[in-house]
């Protein structure tokens, strides 16, 4: 099935992070039978950010498509560009925040145990 237009939302204070968050919903859990609780790509405006949290029986991806993020790993800061990718497994957390003046852009993927 080809998607020709994706849902798109947008939350503010997304685990207690600055500004709104827009996704761009590209797979329901419905459509990939309860093992992905998100698929979306994500744009934070430049000074947003999603806050530190931490995942259990899960994990997620961080694929950079667009700008520069400043990512929180278990509490090491890092710089992630376009072409990276970041895992955050069970019992780890982590966060992301646009510090440019540009829009950030990544894929979000949350895969469940």
């Amino acid at each position: 099935m080809v998607k020709k237009e994706l849902p798109r939302r947008e939350k503010e204070g997304v685990q207690g992070g600055r500004g709104v968050i827009e996704f761009s919903d590209l797979a329901s859990i419905d459509e990939t039978y309860g093992h992905v609780r998100l698929f979306s790509t994500c744009t934070l405006r430049p000074g947003c950010s999603i806050g530190y949290h931490t995942h259990e029986q899960e994990t997620e991806f961080y694929y950079i498509l667009q700008g520069e993020g400043v990512v929180s790993d278990n509490g090491t800061e890092l710089i992630m560009r376009p072409g990276q990718v970041m895992s955050t497994g069970n019992g780890q957390g982590h966060s992301i925040e646009n510090r440019s003046q540009s829009d950030l852009v990544f894929l979000a993927m949350i895969v469940t145990a």
